[in-house]
């Protein structure tokens, strides 16, 4: 055996005190660090930052000036946290939330049945993830099981909803883009589409061309809508300004990601302005 070759095993033979797949690049199990890294020994109070619901219906309330505003009552959870995702583990931190409601568990497909089996949840038909935040005022982790409610939005002044629209199905240019139209008089087809493109040059059509197509039926983001009441014993949460989809149809409640900057104040009758006062007091002198 020379200075450079490596001893060869036997068939039965095995390497002890080595981990890896091979004796070439192993590392002694007795040189492992017994350290944990510190951030994960660190516990920090994580919290969700939205809840699933239900869109109830459209209402108007009165403000203290007695204005009308437009309003929309949401059923906000209760939800639960069927499964946490790890940075370590998934690459990405959140929470997977399923909306608790009387659903029959047969009307589960067996690999979501599976799925909330394995920390024995409820049967939960919707579920989506939603992102994580740190807190400094609680204590621990987000953990499976966890029951997430409508308190979570108290002293929130806005919030972001995702909803799926209402379906119209195939429409024309006037409605699904809000063409004007043509002459509406006697023997004019003034809801037609009209010429869409050259026969010379370019002699196509343009891609993304505004036409008839199936109209509705997306997923729309209504972004910064104001709270203005949450009610702790019914899960409901009330909100200003229209939400997308029909009566009964799932919604995504989160914080809003970029609220409004408040307005502190307006130029009024008793703002002054400097190169007025400038001349005022130039005039007395």
């Amino acid at each position: 055996m020379g200075g450079g070759s490596r001893p060869r095993l036997s068939g039965g033979a095995k390497l002890r005190g080595f981990r890896g797949r091979g004796a070439r690049g192993t590392v002694p199990a007795n040189s492992r660090r017994s350290d944990r890294p510190s951030w994960v020994e660190t516990k920090m109070a994580i919290k969700v930052t939205g809840i699933l619901g239900k869109k109830v219906g459209m209402t108007q309330l009165f403000d203290s000036k007695g204005d009308v505003r437009p309003v929309t009552v949401l059923q906000a959870g209760p939800c639960v946290v069927t499964q946490h995702k790890l940075a370590v583990k998934d690459g990405y931190e959140a929470a997977q939330i399923g909306l608790v409601e009387f659903v029959k568990e047969s009307r589960l497909t067996k690999p979501a049945r599976g799925h909330l089996a394995k920390n024995n949840l409820p049967p939960v038909k919707f579920m989506r993830e939603v992102a994580l935040e740190s807190d400094g005022d609680g204590e621990g982790a987000v953990k499976v099981g966890d029951r997430v409610l409508v308190e979570i939005f108290e002293g929130e002044k806005f919030v972001d909803i995702v909803g799926v629209s209402k379906g119209k199905g195939f429409q024309g240019v006037v409605k699904r883009h809000h063409f004007g139209g043509g002459p509406k008089s006697h023997g004019s087809m003034f809801q037609i589409t009209g010429s869409i493109g050259s026969s010379a040059f370019p002699s196509r059509v343009f891609k993304g061309m505004r036409m008839s197509g199936h109209m509705g039926h997306a997923r729309v983001t209504q972004r910064n809508l104001r709270v203005l009441g949450v009610d702790k014993e019914e899960n409901l949460l009330v909100v200003e300004g229209s939400v997308p989809g029909p009566q009964g149809g799932y919604l995504i409640i989160s914080k809003a990601k970029k609220p409004p900057r408040e307005r502190r104040g307006f130029a009024g009758s008793a703002t002054v302005d400097p190169l007025k006062a400038a001349k005022r007091a130039a005039k007395k002198a």
